[in-house]
C-alpha cells in the first residue's frame, strides 16, 4: 500500500495526477443541485452534470475527463449513525465521451489500484465482477480477458447478472452497459461455497466501478448499439480512503477528526464513549457536512417545507435533536460548519465565498427549532404518556373485567365518541373479550396519524423525527395516516420527494431544450425589470413546464410580471439565432457573459448568445432559434425559500 497517502487530499490529487498522465483534463465540481433534471433534488452521481455530453454534446474541454464531484444521497437518511452511511460523499470519477474504452480503461484501473506508484494494493486482495450476460446483451468476456490479463485468478473473479453488474438506464429510455466493479477482500472467512461481492456478508467492500455504456435502451424495451461509446468511473474518496487507512469506519478516519474533536470539545462526551453517544456523534458529523455544503453551494437552498429546502431542514433538525441530547450549547451547528468550513475550502472555495450566509442560515434554523422543539418534546410526551396509561388500562383490564379499579381506570382512558359507546358498554358489563383487548392494548403502541401531523404542522417536527423519537419508546407511528393529513392540507408529499432520490437522466426532448432556453430569455428579463443583482438561484424543467428560482428579497407587483412576460416574448418574437460559442471562463466574462456555474465546465466553455438580450455560460441543451419557443406565459410567481422567489411558466400557448 503507498505509505505516501496520509491524507483525502493525498488521495484526491493522487487520483487526478493518474488521470491527468492520460491525457485527460480536469473538470472543477458541479453544483449538488442538479440544473433542469426534474428527477433528482441533488447530484447524486458524477454522471448528472455531464449528461449532454454523454449524450453527443462536445464539451469544451474534450473527450477525456477527471473530476472530484460533490455528491449527495439521502434516500438511506435513517441509517446514519451506524459505521459506513453518509449522506454526502466525493467521488472520483475520469470520463471518455466517445474516446478509449475497456482495452483502455481496465488496465489503467488494474495500474492505478495495484502499482506502488499509486494506491500500491496487494492484488491478491482485490476482487472483480463481469456482466454475466442476458437475452439482451452478451456475456462481457472482453471484460473478464482484459482482467485475465492484468494477471487476476479466476477465483478473483466472478460473472454477476444484471442486477449487479449493469448501469442504467436511470430513466425509462437513455444511455446504459454493463459495469465491472472492483472490490477489497476483507480479512475474514467466506459465508459459505457461494460467497461472492453479490452476496452482503461484509467480505467484499466496493471500491471502485467501471461503467461502460455502449447500448440505449429504447422505449419497446429493446437495446441498441451506441454511436458513441463511453466510459463513466466512480470511487468513493471516504471509503477508499477507510479502506487505504485500515480502518473500520470512515468516522475513524482524518476527514471527521476535526468535525468530531469540535462535537466533543462542545459535548463533553467521547466518540467510543457509549454505543448511543458514538451515534449521535456520526449522525451530527454526517448531517452538519452535508447541510454546510448544500447552504454554501453556489446554488444552494435554505431551509424550508418542499423539494431540496425540506431535506436541509430535516437534516439540520436531526442534528440539532442528537446535540440536545449530547447537552451540547446553543448555536453549536455554526461552530461545527466553521471546522467543515476550514477543512473544504481549499478544495471548494464557494464554502468560505458563502461562508456568512452558511453560519446564518444555520443559526436561524437552530434557533427556530430549538424553540418549537421543547415546546414538541412536552406535547410528543403527552401523547406518549396517554398511550402508555391506555395500555396500562386495558391490560388491567384484562386481568380482572370486573374489578371496580380495572373498569375504572379502564373508562376512564375510553372517550365517549360514538364508535367507543359499544366497547364502554362491554367494559361495563364485564364482557368484552381478550381479544378485543389485545386489540386495544396493540394500538397503544402507535402514535396516530392526527397526533403525528399535529407535531409536524404545530411544532416544526419532521415526521422522521417523531418517527424516531417513537422508536427510542419502543412504538411506531402511523405515517399513512400522517401523510393523509398531509396532502390535504396542500403540501408537497415527502414520500413522492423521496421517489426523486433514485436518479435518472434529464430529459433531452426538443420540448425541453425549448424549455430551458426559456430560463435564458427569463433571466434576461427579470435583471432588465427588478435590476442587475438577480442571479439564477435553481431550475426545474418537465416536459410541460418550466420552474425558476432566483434571488429577489420580495414579491414581485403584477405590473413587473406583466413587464417580465412581456420582455420574454418580445425576445422569442425578434427570432433570434441561438448561437454557441467556445472560450475561456476568462474571455466569456470579459464579452459580459454571466453564468453563476461556469465551474463544472473547466477552463472552456459554452457561450450561448441570443441576440443582445442574453450571453450565459451554459451547458445545455438549447433551442436553435428563440423563435422556436412561440410564446411565454407566467403562470404562478411565489416565494421558494428566504430570499429566493421562484415562477412557474410555459411556453408555446
Amino acid at each position: 500500500m503507498n505509505a505516501s497517502i496520509k491524507t483525502a487530499n493525498d488521495l484526491r490529487a493522487l487520483f487526478l495526477k493518474f488521470f491527468e498522465s492520460k491525457g485527460h483534463a480536469e473538470i472543477p465540481s458541479a453544483s449538488v443541485i442538479p440544473e433542469n433534471d426534474p428527477t433528482v433534488l441533488f447530484t447524486t452521481a458524477g454522471m448528472h452534470p455531464l449528461v449532454p455530453y454523454l449524450m453527443g454534446e462536445k464539451h469544451p474541454m474534450g473527450k477525456r475527463l477527471v473530476d472530484v464531484q460533490k455528491c449527495i444521497r439521502t434516500g438511506d437518511i435513517d441509517d446514519v449513525g451506524d459505521p459506513s452511511h453518509l449522506t454526502f460523499f466525493e467521488m472520483l470519477g475520469n470520463w471518455s465521451l466517445g474516446d478509449y474504452f475497456k482495452a483502455e480503461m481496465i488496465p489503467w484501473s488494474w495500474e492505478f489500484l495495484t502499482s506502488p506508484e499509486w494506491l500500491g494494493l496487494d492484488p491478491d486482495k482485490l476482487a472483480f465482477t463481469v456482466f454475466e450476460g442476458d437475452e439482451n446483451a452478451p456475456r462481457d468476456e472482453e471484460a473478464a480477458n482484459l482482467w485475465r490479463a492484468q494477471g487476476v485468478k479466476d477465483d478473483h473473479l466472478f460473472y454477476l447478472p444484471k442486477k449487479h453488474n449493469w448501469w442504467g438506464p436511470a430513466g425509462i429510455t437513455g444511455p446504459c452497459g454493463p459495469d465491472s466493479e472492483m472490490f477489497i477482500i476483507k480479512d475474514q472467512p467466506p459465508c459459505g461455497p457461494d460467497c461472492s461481492p453479490a452476496c452482503s456478508c461484509g467480505r467484499y467492500l466496493e471500491i471502485w466501478n467501471d461503467v461502460f455504456m455502449q447500448y440505449e435502451k429504447k422505449a419497446d424495451g429493446s437495446f441498441v448499439p451506441l454511436q458513441q461509446k463511453n466510459v463513466d468511473t466512480g470511487m468513493g474518496l471516504e471509503r477508499t480512503f477507510c479502506v487505504l487507512m485500515g480502518v473500520n469506519t470512515v468516522y475513524e478516519t482524518e476527514i471527521f477528526a476535526g468535525i468530531i474533536g469540535k462535537i466533543e470539545e462542545l459535548s463533553g462526551k467521547k466518540y467510543g464513549e457509549s454505543e448511543e453517544i458514538t451515534r449521535s456523534i456520526r449522525i451530527i458529523s454526517d448531517h452538519m457536512r452535508t447541510a454546510t455544503f448544500i447552504i454554501g453551494d453556489d446554488r444552494g437552498v435554505t431551509p424550508s417545507n418542499v423539494d431540496q429546502g425540506y431535506v436541509l431542514r430535516r437534516l439540520i433538525r436531526r442534528a440539532v435533536r442528537h446535540g440536545m441530547k449530547l447537552g451540547m450549547p446553543e448555536g453549536f451547528t455554526c461552530a461545527i460548519a466553521q471546522v467543515i468550513i476550514d477543512q473544504y475550502k481549499g478544495n471548494y472555495p464557494e464554502l468560505e465565498r458563502n461562508g456568512a450566509h452558511i453560519l446564518e442560515q444555520l443559526k436561524l434554523e437552530e434557533d427556530r427549532f430549538q424553540r418549537t422543539l421543547k415546546k414538541g418534546q412536552a406535547e410528543f410526551e403527552k401523547v406518549t404518556g396517554n398511550m402508555e396509561r391506555r395500555k396500562n388500562a386495558f391490560a388491567g383490564l384484562k386481568a380482572d373485567k370486573t374489578g371496580e379499579a380495572a373498569v375504572a381506570a379502564a373508562l376512564k382512558v375510553l372517550p365517549p365518541s360514538p364508535e367507543n359507546l359499544p366497547v364502554i358498554e362491554k367494559v361495563k358489563a364485564g364482557t368484552i373479550s381478550d381479544a378485543e383487548l389485545d386489540s386495544m392494548i396493540a394500538a397503544c403502541a402507535q402514535i396516530d396519524g392526527r397526533s403525528a401531523f399535529k407535531l409536524y404542522d404545530t411544532y416544526g417536527f419532521p415526521i422522521e423525527i417523531t418517527c424516531e423519537m417513537a422508536a427510542e419508546k419502543g412504538l411506531t407511528v402511523d405515517t399513512d395516516g400522517f401523510q393523509e393529513r398531509f396532502k390535504k392540507h396542500q403540501e408537497t408529499s415527502h414520500a413522492g420527494a423521496e421517489q426523486r432520490f433514485k436518479g435518472g437522466l434529464a430529459d433531452h426532448s426538443e420540448q425541453t431544450a425549448k424549455l430551458h432556453t426559456a430560463t435564458h430569455l427569463l433571466q434576461a428579463a427579470l435583471r432588465k425589470v427588478l435590476g442587475p443583482e438577480v442571479a439564477q438561484k435553481g431550475s426545474n424543467i418537465t416536459a410541460e413546464r418550466l420552474r425558476f428560482d432566483f434571488s429577489f428579497g420580495r414579491k414581485m407587483t403584477d405590473e413587473e410580471k406583466a413587464e417580465v412576460e412581456r420582455l420574454v416574448n418580445s425576445y422569442i418574437q425578434a427570432k433570434a439565432p441561438i448561437i454557441c460559442e467556445e472560450m475561456t471562463v476568462a474571455e466569456a466574462k470579459a464579452q459580459g457573459a454571466i453564468g453563476l456555474f461556469e465551474s463544472k465546465y473547466g477552463e472552456r466553455v459554452k457561450v450561448y448568445t441570443m441576440g443582445e438580450f442574453s450571453k450565459e455560460i451554459c451547458g445545455g441543451p438549447h433551442a436553435s432559434n428563440t423563435g422556436d419557443l412561440v410564446s411565454f406565459k407566467i403562470k404562478k410567481e411565489e416565494a421558494s425559500s428566504a430570499g429566493v422567489r421562484r415562477i412557474k411558466a410555459t411556453i408555446g400557448e
